[in-house]
């Protein structure tokens, strides 16, 4: 029973360490770019997506699609990088757990 104690402490110490975590994530961010920096997404560390730099070069009246489709490179690429930024930060916890879907 012991043990059994000195286990709950240990999660409960972990959820603490957990939600401190993803506190500081979400002042964290990450940057991407298309288009050779043509178009730059700021993303936060809980995938609210900040700010959108377009280029005035890139800006074709005649092209928006091409627009279009760098907007959401520079974003699916942010939204990647925040993925490998919550592993990096939380995957600690559960390194060596193998939890199907938790992060």
């Amino acid at each position: 029973m012991k043990n059994m104690g000195n286990m709950m402490k240990q999660m409960q110490k972990m959820q603490k360490q957990m939600a401190k975590a993803q506190e500081e994530l979400k002042e964290k961010t990450v940057e991407a770019t298309a288009g050779g920096g043509m178009v730059t997404v700021v993303a936060s560390g809980d995938k609210r997506i900040l700010d959108v730099t377009i280029s005035e070069d890139v800006v074709d009246p005649d092209d928006v699609e091409m627009l279009q489709d760098l907007i959401l490179a520079a974003t699916n690429e942010a939204l990647k990088k925040v993925d490998e930024l919550v592993e990096q930060d939380m995957g600690k916890f559960t390194k060596g757990m193998n939890i199907p879907g938790m992060f």
